[in-house]
């Protein structure tokens, strides 16, 4: 029987940030469409109310993937579950906002270990298990603010740069491997850490002005992305960064 070229039935897959917002969306997502989901996070009772949403299918484990223990953690969980890997969404990610001169030191390490280096080094630990399937994806969720600029703060337009620079080279690297890497990049998503920003008028009315479909996005379009790339139907694609941004990034002045 051929494969289906729109499902992701059977595969396994890790998703870091996995208990709200963008990384719950892309768990509903791939668990509606056939996977086994292994979702991380730091909050175990985030994790709870999930894994009491989906019962089947589902695993969970709390770990901070921006700390070398949280990634052993979470290493040693997938090795123990399945021994091997189809899909991996480096999902987890923060920010602080405020005027590049003012960033302390501790504030760098924080969202460069959060956003960046758990990416890079669950990348390369579980590149083995990767490897094992054959056909496996790393999907990294990076934002229009490693393509131009918005007002997010330097370091993290930074880490989403990085990021993006990262899918390119590892895409290139590892295609040997039967390992494809791509990136989304979403504008404004109605997720928890967005919201401190978005609850003022004045800020969303500005995002809106400059989206050309006039709203903000859900977490949901976001997955759709993820999604997609994940599908046998994608599997000529690698290397890519994808905008999710309602046309934001293509948007040039228009005086009307």
């Amino acid at each position: 029987m051929t494969q289906n070229r729109w499902s992701l039935t059977g595969k396994k897959a890790v998703v870091t940030g996995g208990s709200k917002g963008i990384g719950a969306a892309i768990v509903d997502d791939f668990i509606s469409l056939g996977a086994e989901v292994l979702a991380v996070g730091r909050k175990e009772e985030d994790l709870k109310r999930l894994k009491d949403m989906y019962p089947e299918r589902l695993y969970v484990v709390s770990a901070d993937v921006s700390t070398a223990e949280g990634r052993k953690i979470l290493t040693d969980k997938v090795q123990e579950q399945w021994g091997t890997l189809d899909i991996l969404v480096n999902n987890a990610g923060t920010n602080i906002r405020k005027p590049t001169a003012e960033y302390t030191p501790e504030e760098y390490d924080f969202v460069m270990d959060t956003n960046l280096r758990s990416a890079f080094d669950l990348n390369r630990q579980l590149y083995p298990l990767l490897q094992k399937s054959g056909q496996a994806n790393i999907i990294h969720v990076s934002s229009v603010a490693g393509l131009v600029h918005v007002r997010t703060g330097s370091i993290y337009g930074m880490t989403k740069a990085a990021m993006n620079q990262l899918t390119r080279n590892l895409a290139a690297e590892w295609a040997k491997d039967g390992i494809r890497v791509n990136a989304v990049a979403p504008w404004y998503i109605s997720t928890p850490l967005a919201q401190t920003v978005l609850q003022n008028q004045e800020f969303y009315d500005s995002v809106v002005s400059r989206t050309p479909m006039q709203q903000v996005g859900k977490p949901e379009d976001v997955a759709g992305a993820v999604s997609f790339l994940c599908m046998p139907a994608a599997a000529y694609i690698t290397g890519q960064t994808l905008a999710v941004d309602g046309g934001f990034t293509i948007n040039g002045f228009h005086p009307l």
